[in-house]
């Protein structure tokens, strides 16, 4: 099921694993710009489809990535509609408002993140040799896991993070012969550009 082919893309085959994941991806990460606590429920789909993806182009570190993406997502569907007094929407007392990372905790997301990835790398490169690109695969996990906790817990940072992600994808991608997913990937980046603009206003509104 997952191997049947859609269509062909300059003469490489699109699966239907690839459409159906790329649909709730764009579907996930539209309602998540404009502050749709809905983003989710589609987002615990997406997750879903995504593990298979990754199993079919055998790229190991983000499969392992989506059982701990799972429990992000719920955590975030918790803090966005659970938000203590301090940390509610002016506009709407039910919901998380957006914030910003303090200096010191950019500082210690960018090193988390550099160590989790290198680490990550050099396990990967041991254990699944068949990754054709272990540590280009860890760095793409690794900021996966950050702009997915830093949205959960709301910090308008996350896009930043979102948009290197869509970047580093693009060319993860390409290197594996994908030409399908590196569109879906540049619709990202659009979008990760415009709820960037977004979640700045919304912050500057305390919304």
């Amino acid at each position: 099921m997952i191997d049947t082919v859609i269509f062909e893309l300059a003469g490489r085959p699109v699966l239907l694993i690839d459409l159906v994941s790329s649909l709730l991806g764009l579907a996930c990460v539209i309602l998540a710009g404009r502050n749709s606590k809905y983003n989710f429920w589609v987002g615990y789909l997406y997750t879903a489809a995504l593990f298979f993806l990754f199993w079919n182009k055998n790229l190991y570190a983000n499969l392992l990535l989506q059982p701990v993406s799972l429990a992000i997502n719920i955590l975030g569907h918790y803090r966005w509609t659970h938000p203590k007094p301090e940390e509610q929407s002016s506009q709407d007392g039910k919901s998380l408002k957006v914030s910003r990372l303090s200096p010191s905790s950019a500082i210690i997301c960018v090193v988390g993140t550099l160590l989790v990835a290198g680490l990550w790398g050099w396990t990967l490169d041991r254990l699944f040799p068949s990754d054709p690109h272990p540590y280009l695969d860890c760095i793409v996990t690794a900021l996966i896991l950050l702009a997915q906790l830093l949205s959960s817990l709301k910090k308008w940072e996350c896009w930043i993070v979102w948009l290197l992600v869509n970047v580093t994808q693009i060319i993860l991608h390409l290197s594996v012969g994908n030409v399908f997913m590196p569109i879906v990937c540049a619709l990202y980046l659009i979008n990760g550009l415009w709820s960037l603009w977004t979640w700045i206003k919304l912050y500057r509104k305390n919304a």
